[in-house]
């Protein structure tokens, strides 16, 4: 069987990346130029700032993503760039160019849903791993349980009411000082506190979140007691958010008899959340997550996710348009 090599495009939000994948699992580059930099004196993306940047780094980084994998787009098989959920604008860049390339040098043109790709990141981490599994995705923009029944069928089991689990880590750091991205931030001080602050956790009754409860009380204390100690604030955030976050897992694996569970999105890459989720194999249930530098916004991702619409014959049509508010397993 031949080997399919897919371009990957990733350009959601301040990332511009480019991968080439060979058979959904095997990364021969993943180029990622971050603009964290960019938008750190803003405390926060700014859309028209990322989509400038795009347009400057995006031809740049697929020239050095094919160079690193020792190709050439007559080697493509597949280009496949995001086209939502994200910043429209920032979706552009990305989408447009993928769109030219592939009429260009005339290979099909798969538009992939940017949750998805974080799903697909554990098929490079674990080359075993395959449906069906649940997901816990947590990222700036969703919050979700997620019935992965096979690489092309998704049932969303529970969401977030309010926040996003990304949103409120970013909220919080905002106004306890620690800038921006909150995440990284808030991990960091974790490690030096103590979870010694009582937080409200909002049970819901099916599967769904509710964060905003957690990130109003953080601020309210921080608001209260401007001397209290931000480390142990921001680890007694994270056991909190890490219980809410587990028990609806273990409910899920319970409603659909899945034992195998997959971490996904940005938020997956903070340790503590990481540790805890770790600890369910004790209860019989295996744990998968992406490396670190695959948790983030990155294009191999992307070219995995292509790689399964392509081999289940989903192509899309050059007049595709960017979705910013996608949902996943829409197409």
């Amino acid at each position: 069987m031949k080997d399919i090599i897919t371009l990957g495009i990733e350009s959601s939000c301040d990332e511009t990346s480019a991968a080439i994948v060979k058979n959904g699992r095997e990364v021969l580059s993943n180029i990622i130029d971050t603009q964290i930099k960019i938008h750190e004196q803003y405390g926060g993306v700014v859309p028209e700032i990322a989509s400038r940047n795009h347009i400057e780094a995006i031809t740049r980084v697929v020239k050095t993503a094919l160079e690193e994998a020792n190709t050439t787009f007559e080697n493509i098989d597949v280009v496949a760039p995001t086209y939502g959920p994200g910043l429209v604008g920032a979706l552009l860049v990305g989408l447009s160019y993928g769109k030219g390339l592939s009429y260009a040098i005339g290979k099909p043109l798969v538009g992939v849903n940017h949750i998805e790709g974080h799903i697909a990141a554990n098929y490079i981490t674990h080359k075993e791993l395959k449906p069906p599994f649940l997901c816990m995705m947590m990222s700036g923009g969703n919050t979700q349980i997620v019935h992965v029944k096979d690489y092309c069928k998704f049932e969303v089991l529970g969401k977030t009411r309010d926040d996003a689990i990304g949103e409120a880590f970013d909220k919080v750091a905002r106004v306890i000082g620690l800038g921006y991205p909150g995440g990284p931030k808030i991990d960091k001080l974790a490690s030096e506190g103590i979870p010694n602050i009582e937080l409200p956790k909002i049970h819901i009754d099916n599967l769904d979140f509710s964060f905003s409860g957690i990130k109003t009380a953080v601020i309210n204390l921080h608001h209260k007691m401007p001397d209290i100690n931000k480390a142990d604030l921001c680890i007694s955030f994270e056991k909190t958010v890490s219980e809410v976050l587990v028990q609806n897992i273990l409910k899920a694996a319970e409603q659909t008899g899945v034992k195998t569970v997959s971490l996904a999105g940005g938020v997956s890459a903070n340790s503590y959340i990481r540790k805890e989720f770790l600890k369910l194999e004790e209860q019989g249930i295996k744990i998968y997550m992406p490396d670190l530098k695959l948790c983030t916004d990155n294009a191999a991702m992307i070219a995995s996710a292509g790689y399964y619409r392509y081999i289940n014959g989903d192509i899309s049509d050059l007049k595709l348009n960017a979705v910013p508010n996608l949902k996943l397993g829409e197409r």
